[in-house]
Formats: C-alpha cells, sequence, structure tokens
C-alpha cells in the first residue's frame, strides 16, 4: 500500500526505496490503484517526454539540456473540480517560482481538445500540456488504472474519461508535482493518491527555493 508517497527529502526517498525493494521499477507498470503506484524518487534522473501543447504544437522535455529548473504538476484534467481548485491555488506560487527562474508545466490527462476547451484564462504563465496517453505518467511513475466501478460513477455525474481523454485506455495520473533542477535530476517531490489534497503552494515555494541550492548527499568518511 502507499504509506510514504508524501516525500519532502532525500531521508524520506531512503526510507520508501527501503520499503519497497519488492516493488517493480518506476513506471515499469500501470497499477490497478492509486496507493500502489511507484513513482520516481529524489535524486534519480527526471525522465523526457515529449507532449502536445493545446494549441497542438509539440513541447519537448529533455532533462539533459536544461537551461532552467522545471516544476511539472500532473493533475487529472480540466474535469476535476479538486485540480481546478488547485490550478486556482496555484497562482499563489506562480509568480514567485517564475522569478526563481523555474519552468511551470502542467500535464492533464485531457486530449488536446479538451485542454483548449478549459483554457479559460489568458494570463496565465505556466504551460499547459495533454498527456492523454500517460506517456509522462507511465515515464514518472504515476499513473494508473482507474476501476469499472469509478467509471460508471463518473458517467453517472456527466463526467465520461474516454470523451475527456479521446482515448480508451480508462487511466489517469495521481496528481504529483515533481521539481526538477537544471543537472535534470529531481530535487522534490508530492505524490498522494487522494486526489482531494494536494501539495500547499507556499511548501511548495519554499521545496523550490531549497531545490536551487541543494547539494547532493557526501557519504561520510570514517
Amino acid at each position: 500500500m502507499f504509506n510514504l508517497r508524501f516525500l519532502l527529502g532525500v531521508p524520506a526517498a531512503l526510507l520508501l526505496a527501503c520499503a519497497q525493494q519488492s516493488a517493480p521499477a518506476p513506471g515499469s507498470g500501470v497499477p490497478d490503484d492509486a496507493s500502489d503506484v511507484t513513482p520516481v524518487l529524489i535524486g534519480e534522473r527526471a525522465p523526457g517526454f515529449e507532449l502536445s501543447l493545446a494549441s497542438g504544437e509539440t513541447y519537448t522535455f529533455d532533462p539533459d539540456n536544461r537551461e532552467a529548473p522545471a516544476i511539472i504538476v500532473f493533475y487529472r484534467g480540466g474535469w476535476c473540480p479538486y485540480c481546478g481548485a488547485h490550478l486556482m491555488d496555484m497562482r499563489r506560487a506562480e509568480e514567485a517560482v517564475l522569478e526563481m527562474g523555474y519552468e511551470l508545466l502542467f500535464l492533464s490527462a485531457d486530449s488536446v481538445e479538451s485542454l483548449a476547451r478549459s483554457l479559460e484564462e489568458k494570463d496565465i504563465q505556466y504551460t499547459l500540456l495533454s498527456d492523454n496517453d500517460l506517456v509522462a505518467a507511465k515515464a514518472y511513475g504515476v499513473a494508473f488504472k482507474v476501476d469499472p466501478a469509478t467509471v460508471a460513477r463518473y458517467l453517472e455525474h456527466g463526467i465520461d474519461l474516454e470523451k475527456e481523454s479521446g482515448r480508451t485506455h480508462q487511466m489517469l495520473p495521481v496528481p504529483a508535482v515533481f521539481i526538477v533542477g537544471v543537472d535534470g535530476e529531481i530535487k522534490f517531490e508530492y505524490v498522494n493518491p487522494n486526489y482531494r489534497v494536494r501539495v500547499d503552494p507556499d511548501l511548495l515555494t519554499v521545496a523550490a527555493r531549497t531545490a536551487l541550492t541543494q547539494k547532493p548527499l557526501t557519504p561520510l568518511r570514517r
């Protein structure tokens, strides 16, 4: 089960690694439960990806050629009220992290068309990307399959995952945030299978500032 997905630093990452020695490699498979995702860990190389912008143009994230650090936010889609509230809440952190030099990326399972329809604010300074094939979500180990009962319940409330994503895979990302340094390594992450709970923008701002000066751990010599 999901025990230590709220990762605030290297110590927590080490505990998680020890607790999951028998778990599959991050991104190697898609579990049937959000609590069973195995995200990449702090200190690991951030996976690269190529996704579509709301305009339909291609955006490439290359961890080996970074001119700026990045904050990558996975959210379920524009149909999710908790995601909408989180995006609005993140405006509190937007100016601060952009001033620090971060690139702010929001990835959802929405299709390009759904993404474009949800893009109402014109003054946003972050980048919205369609990950409707869950390519990036799989690579970061946060994709999971939605069970049939939940799919049916969503349909009863007018939420059609296949229509929103343009795909029949019935997968979603666990809401997650990854901070990636210029060196292409993951410096911070927050992954929570409870989609109602999101990272606080103030905490993210502190983590982003800390990540800029974070140094690799050096083993003690005896």
